[in-house]
């Protein structure tokens, strides 16, 4: 492992020493967005419908590194949201499929569309309904809050809570794990 990676005290990698080199191979990044890109709660308004999403804003930058680098996100979930359409319009995210059952029919097609393979994807999901679609995945990853079977399936839990860097963690990972990191730090840097 480089040096330039620094493991979290909270969470080293050395617990989940397949991580890194499974993240070395990535070419897609997949995420559910309730308790991933949001920190899991859904506030509904007298309307009866969802009325507000909360999404970290290091997560999108962590999104739009790894498009720089050739390696697109996809979105899979199982609500619909046009908060989340409108987040997804403004990184720039093309495979956005909401209202979705079977994640895992899905995430085939998209790996199918994109003509990769399984293992060339990563998954970041936290709770049962994410499972199915996991298990096809190169890297399962779960972030820090996510349920315990969850946790146990993944290759990598973060340390941090979904809605909470979690997403952004992960693309420093897969960008330092394919050596793209330090190149687009001494460019933000510049």
């Amino acid at each position: 492992m480089p040096s330039a990676f620094n493991a979290h005290n909270t969470n080293p990698l050395t617990q989940y020493p397949q991580a890194w080199e499974r993240a070395g191979q990535v070419k897609l990044l997949v995420l559910d967005v309730d308790g991933v890109l949001t920190n899991g709660q859904v506030w509904i308004g007298a309307d009866g419908k969802e009325s507000l999403k909360a999404f970290d804003i290091q997560d999108g930058l962590g999104i739009k590194l790894l498009e720089q680098c050739g390696i697109p996100t996809a979105i899979i979930t199982g609500r619909n949201s046009k908060m989340v359409l409108a987040r997804c319009e403004e990184l720039g995210i093309k495979h956005v499929h909401m209202g979705v059952e079977n994640k895992a029919i899905v995430l085939a097609e998209v790996i199918k569309s994109l003509g990769l393979t399984s293992a060339d994807c990563a998954v970041m999901g936290d709770d049962w309904p994410d499972m199915q679609m996991m298990k096809q995945a190169g890297l399962r990853i779960c972030p820090a809050q996510g349920h315990e079977a969850v946790k146990e399936f993944a290759h990598l839990v973060t340390t941090r809570n979904g809605g909470n860097s979690a997403v952004r963690e992960v693309c420093d990972l897969i960008l330092k794990a394919q050596n793209r990191y330090e190149e687009l730090l001494a460019k933000a840097r510049s």
